[in-house]
């Protein structure tokens, strides 16, 4: 009988796959977290995102 992964697995690999996308987008947030507003660093954020997605589908 296969092992079934959990969703909280494949999201815990597909992350770890994305540490450079990470660390740039909480440098951003750092840089001034005084002053965290919706949509500050929207482009590391999506490029994040972007990393994230691509490494879950790779996971199915």
């Amino acid at each position: 009988m296969p092992t079934k992964t959990r969703p909280i697995e494949k999201f815990a690999a597909a992350a770890a796959k994305c540490s450079i996308e990470s660390a740039v987008y909480g440098k951003c947030i750092v840089a001034d977290y005084n002053n965290v507003y919706k949509g500050k660093c929207l482009t590391e954020f999506m490029k994040l995102k972007d990393c994230y997605v691509a490494n879950y589908k790779k996971l199915k």
